[in-house]
């Protein structure tokens, strides 16, 4: 049986979520841990990728910093992207050899599974060749940037939901100039729970990432 553990993080600082990430890699590289993911609301913060011709911010890091929102440089794929509550972020900490995947195989699947928690809201969302992430026409609502360490992966996946997208007029998201952002709740017109949503969520990640053949054996912490 595959285990797999689901940790609810609320709300919670990008600097603390990404020492989580790190000792459950740790204890994967190890061999005593478990395929962990977390799923996270994170105070607004600015991420910047390991890709620097597309970490473009469109104010000084300074006048940023002082309007209260944190920036982090990290080792993800892609460039610069947002995050702030009302914003679903999903990281799975997994060993892809015990899943049989390899790296283009997991990104699908983040995918595959951005694709069905919107659709299960009511947004229909596809990828579009050549360009990042999850897109419902041509408004951005999903952003993908992962980091694969000795087959473990590392960050993920962040949906937006009802969260304030004036966060992403300080930065040209992923690199990609004249990009509208879009989230679930405008493109519904109607309020959504974010529990509902994490409840959904937390049933297509065991779909997704236990095999059907498998009891499906899950350790949620709140």
């Amino acid at each position: 049986m595959t285990d797999i553990k689901i940790i609810d993080c609320g709300i919670k600082d990008y600097q603390s979520v990404l020492l989580m990430q790190e000792n459950a890699f740790q204890n994967l590289l190890a061999g005593t841990g478990e395929d962990t993911i977390l799923i996270v609301e994170h105070p607004p913060v600015i991420t910047l990728g390991a890709r620097e011709s597309a970490n473009k911010l469109l104010k000084d890091t300074d006048a940023i910093k002082q309007s209260g929102i944190e920036i982090f440089k990290i080792r993800r794929g892609g460039g610069a992207t947002a995050h702030n509550p009302g914003q679903l972020v999903v990281y799975p900490i997994i060993n892809l050899k015990r899943h049989n995947l390899g790296v283009s195989d997991f990104v699908h699947k983040l995918e595959d599974i951005g694709i069905e928690l919107l659709k299960e809201l009511g947004v229909n969302c596809q990828t579009k060749k050549g360009f990042p992430g999850l897109w419902a026409g041509e408004r951005k609502i999903t952003s993908i940037g992962v980091q694969i360490k000795k087959w473990i992966t590392f960050h993920g996946m962040a949906i937006n939901i009802n969260n304030d997208l004036s966060i992403f007029d300080l930065i040209v998201p992923c690199g990609l100039d004249n990009v509208k952002i879009t989230n679930a709740q405008i493109e519904l017109d109607k309020k959504i729970s974010m529990e509902e949503v994490k409840n959904t969520l937390k049933k297509i990640l065991l779909n997704h990432f236990i095999k059907e053949n498998e009891p499906k054996h899950q350790k949620t912490i709140a």
